[in-house]
């Protein structure tokens, strides 16, 4: 299925609540998938003869195989660009439109500007966030001037377990919560949780950075990928779950 089904699941009447209920991405699991996506976008941009932009990165077009590996579908908008193209020449205006989706799309799409591979990671920014939140950047919450991004922003550093998606928050300390009288928040603050803690807050912080606002103070999916692989690196020593070898270039 894609991610998508996985993030945002729709009531099954088919199938038991029990089975239903499995269908839960771990920690772990949401962290691989981001870093399979990120290979492939540091892929599409540094390793192909000319950079390739997708232009509609988003949940939908990220497909979970057997083994739960990420594989970036739907090219049907990719578009190659020149490789002598800089970034002066990446912010002038197209009489192309770039269509994307909603809330993926970077604000610079909206403005005429042409595809560059800091679009793609304006959208890996915001599938970021919302893999480890739970949360669309078009739910009826973001109103009046508030969006993804800010709400995110409101609370990190310091109130990250307020947004974590809550399937997420109570899989990771589900089994203090059942033993323990402490507040959640503390639990998460203790043990190794204090160091599940700082990984995620440091994921969010590496997102806040691909999605700002300006295309030049984003980061490059290069240097996503190796961040996101050295945090995986260091959760790997604490948790439980096998560690999956992420072969180069994932996600292909």
């Amino acid at each position: 299925g894609s991610l998508e089904d996985w993030l945002h699941q729709k009531p099954m009447h088919s199938v038991s609540i029990t089975s239903n209920a499995t269908r839960i991405l771990s920690l772990i699991q949401r962290l691989d998938i981001a870093i399979d996506v990120a290979f492939a976008l540091e892929y599409l941009h540094h390793h192909c003869d000319a950079p390739i932009v997708h232009c509609d990165l988003k949940p939908s077009n990220v497909l979970l195989d057997d083994e739960m590996v990420a594989h970036v579908g739907d090219f049907g908008l990719a578009k190659f660009i020149s490789i002598g193209i800089n970034s002066s020449q990446a912010h002038q205006s197209s009489s192309i439109a770039v269509r994307g989706t909603i809330g993926y799309t970077p604000p610079e799409y909206g403005l005429g500007n042409k595809p560059f591979t800091r679009g793609d990671v304006y959208s890996f920014g915001i599938l970021l966030l919302e893999i480890f939140t739970g949360k669309r950047p078009t739910d009826d919450m973001f109103k009046e001037g508030m969006h993804l991004q800010s709400f995110i922003q409101a609370a990190w550093p310091e109130r990250v377990m307020d947004i974590l998606d809550h399937v997420l928050l109570e899989d990771i300390i589900g089994e203090d919560m059942n033993t323990s009288a402490d507040h959640p928040h503390h639990l998460l603050r203790t043990g190794k949780n204090k160091v599940i803690l700082e990984a995620l807050t440091a994921v969010l912080g590496i997102a806040l950075s691909c999605c700002a606002e300006l295309p030049q103070e984003r980061l490059d999916m290069s240097d996503v990928a190796a961040k996101l692989s050295s945090i995986r690196k260091r959760l790997s020593r604490i948790c439980s779950l096998r560690h999956r070898q992420i072969p180069f270039p994932a996600g292909m």
